[in-house]
């Protein structure tokens, strides 16, 4: 039994790690992660394992961000200190939770249960996510892991000046820089991942940040055409199926 460790704290980490000796002397534990950004790295390069013990805060953020990232095609067994309402949906659509402290008997419960369950029928952890997310307030991408050249930038979206389409490649342009950078997602599924609140869809090919507009200027058929910091050679006009949300949007409504 192939385990992957994700524990932010290394005490608890050091502790789950003895427990598991204990209770099952045929794990491996095959890493020790403490972050978001280190597990999607580690799952990206490595082959998947057969259980992965995954706490819900990270140092750099919620482990929900990791499956935005990547499919996770192994059971995960989460360990958390979520409420009793929230505990449900991990009945229903994980394989096990623990709570923390975490006790030796319910560790070997949860990997009794593990053991129990075929590979192959891997929970599906989209309704748990989604309704953690609504819970805590982690609905939207915070961060997004970018791969280019030969390394891996992690790009907070605060600092997105906006995403847009080119040749079926979807860009992102950093406010700070004026880099852009390829990636993973089309912006059909970015406009839901992103926070409605700073970000808008002006039309088919851009997503904007409020922060990026410089300037405005009527157009025509009663659209707006928006001057972004770090400008593409493409227009980004508002289209006219959207102008009027936009113009909603602008002044929060």
């Amino acid at each position: 039994m192939k385990i992957l460790i994700v524990e932010d704290e290394n005490a608890a980490a050091r502790r789950l790690e003895k427990l598991l000796t204990e209770v099952a002397p045929e794990a491996i534990v095959l890493a020790r992660l403490d972050s978001v950004e280190a597990t999607v790295l580690w799952l990206q390069n490595n082959p998947q394992p057969d259980l992965i013990l995954l706490d819900i805060h990270l140092a750099d953020g919620s482990s929900f961000e990791i499956f935005d990232h990547l499919q996770v095609a192994c059971p995960v067994i989460f360990t958390t200190a979520y409420d009793e309402y929230a505990l449900r949906a991990f009945k229903v659509n994980a394989v096990d939770y623990l709570l923390k402290p975490i006790k030796t008997n319910e560790l070997t419960a949860a990997l009794d249960k593990y053991r129990r369950l075929s590979r192959a029928a891997v929970p599906d952890y989209a309704p748990l996510l989604d309704m953690l997310r609504k819970k805590e307030g982690t609905g939207y991408l915070r961060r997004m892991l970018i791969r280019f050249s030969n390394s891996i930038k992690l790009v907070d979206m605060s600092d997105a000046a906006y995403f847009y389409t080119k040749d079926k490649i979807t860009f992102l342009v950093a406010r700070s820089t004026g880099k852009r950078f390829p990636v993973d997602y089309p912006l059909d599924k970015l406009e839901n991942l992103l926070d409605p609140a700073v970000f808008f869809r002006i039309n088919r090919q851009f997503i904007i940040h409020v922060a990026a507009i410089r300037e405005m200027h009527p157009y025509s058929k009663s659209r707006v055409k928006v001057v972004l910091e770090h400008a593409t050679d493409q227009d980004t006009i508002v289209s006219t199926e959207r102008s009027a949300e936009f113009k909603k949007w602008l002044v929060g409504e």
